[in-house]
Parts: C-alpha cells; structure tokens; sequence
C-alpha cells in the first residue's frame, strides 16, 4: 500500500505539472483581465469591494499564513478558521488571488498529504497548517514570525519582522509609493537566516523549506505586485486594504510555470554569508 500511495502521488504531481504548463501556454494567448474585474462577479473582493473585516477572537484559529488569515479576517473562509474542507480552500484561493487552478489545487492537495487527510473528504482548521516537520510548509526564518521553538503561538505576526521586511524596500512606483523587489527580498531573507541561525537553537533549514520559503515572499512580489501601501495592511493586521485586488492579470491566473520565474532568482539572490 505505501509504494502505490507514493505511486499515486507522484503521478498525480506530474498531472499537476502537465496541467499548469498548459495554464501557463493559454494565458500567453488569452486577452489579459481588466483592472477592477479581477476577482471574479459573484465573489468576495469583486470590483475590489470586500466583506468588512472583523478581528479573531478568542477560540478562533489562524496559521503562519497571513493571506489565508486575511481570508478568514474578512470572512471569505469561515471566521473561526475551523472545519474548512480542502476543495473549499482551493476554490476560494482561485477567486481571492488569482492563483491558477493547478496552483490552487496542488498547495491545499500537498496540505492534505503532510497533514495525514484526504483531499476530498476531510476538513483542517488554519492552524493545523502551522505544523513544523520535515515535510509540512511551516518554516524556520519566516519573514514575519519568530521561530516556533520560540514563539509556538504562529498564528500572530510578529510587527518587528514586518517592520523590517516592509523598510527595506528600495524600489518606487512612477505613480507614487514604495516597492518591494526581488533583491530586496533575497537581502532580507538572507538576513533573517543568518538571525534564526544564531538565535534558535533548534533552527532547522533545507533545500525545500528555503524554497518554500522564498515562495511564500515571492507571493508578495506577484500577488500584490510588492507595493508596500498593500502589504502593510496584509502583514500587520492580516486584512485586505481599501480598493485592492491581485496584482496579478493572467486570465487563467498565476501558475506555478510563471511563479518560479520570480522564486528562483529570489532564491538565487540569498547570501546568508554576508550577515553572519
């Protein structure tokens, strides 16, 4: 039973694979979305109006995640974060950010697996995503919690991260405003490597969890295009800002094909010798 799980696995991967080098191929050739109309009708943040949004309380559950947070902030996953089926998730990330399907099928998919349940079947609250493991999503150097050896509580940011991420920022916008840009991304997650380095005794880091760790940045750069006036909002209070919508215009959406052009060279950019 196990070789034909990881059979069914892997095979199910390479669909995913095949599935968004198609997505990548029709959104070369498909007429870009409209400002203003990305979110689809008849979904929360169409025409950048979204559902009001109300602070967790005690008992509700949040992740290291602060978009999957933000969702439930302003009610577009359930506001305790509790009981969310995994096809729910992929759906309404589809709608809320403009990830292509295959994006949004493979993350709460490979969610599924490191969490022991079943994609089709099971539910998860937003803080059983927050599990530290070889195999899980959740890291060591996030740019916006401490360590979980540290602070175990990951549903909250930590602001002196954000503030320091949010302040490094060099690029400017011709209308106006500040930019987060790929270099500055690979100086800040090169810097917080070398501090989680020196400050968690249990700091653990591999090839995958950097990558992982540099997509989740990337997100910032693609999904909210890396205006600061965004992401102040998202970080700090883990809600959406007045007027916003993805950044990204792709008609089919962000593929994963895309994604890795900003990942990479993200990834790529890392020095932690420089801060050591």
């Amino acid at each position: 039973m196990p070789l034909l799980k990881k059979l069914t696995e892997t095979l199910t991967d390479l669909s995913v694979l095949v599935w968004d080098n198609g997505i990548a191929l029709a959104n070369l050739f498909a007429p870009k979305l409209k400002e203003g109309e990305v979110v689809p009708a008849g979904h929360a943040g169409h025409g950048r109006k979204w559902p009001p949004y109300v602070a967790p309380e005690e008992g509700d559950s949040r992740s290291a995640c602060p978009m999957l947070n933000a969702m439930a902030n302003h009610g577009i996953l359930p506001h305790s974060g509790k009981n969310i089926s995994f096809p729910d998730m992929n759906h309404k990330i589809r709608t809320t950010f403009n990830f292509g399907a295959s994006f949004c099928f493979f993350v709460p998919n490979f969610s599924a697996r490191f969490l022991s349940k079943s994609y089709a079947h099971d539910t998860f609250d937003l803080a059983d995503l927050s599990l530290h493991a070889p195999n899980a999503i959740e890291h060591d150097a996030s740019l916006t919690r401490q360590d979980v050896a540290l602070v175990p509580d990951q549903s909250k940011p930590d602001l002196g991260l954000v503030h320091d991420l949010l302040g490094s920022a060099t690029g400017k916008r011709a209308a106006g405003g500040t930019l987060l840009t790929k270099k500055d991304l690979s100086k800040v997650l090169s810097r917080r490597r070398a501090e989680a380095r020196k400050t968690n005794p249990e700091y653990s880091e591999s090839f995958f969890h950097n990558m992982f760790g540099s997509a989740n940045s990337s997100t910032m750069l693609t999904i909210f295009g890396g205006r600061v006036e965004d992401l102040r909002p998202m970080l700090e209070e883990e809600r959406f800002s007045d007027d916003w919508e993805p950044r990204v215009l792709d008609r089919y959406g962000l593929t994963m094909a895309k994604f890795n052009g900003t990942v990479i060279p993200v990834e790529r950019g890392v020095d932690v010798k420089k801060f050591q």
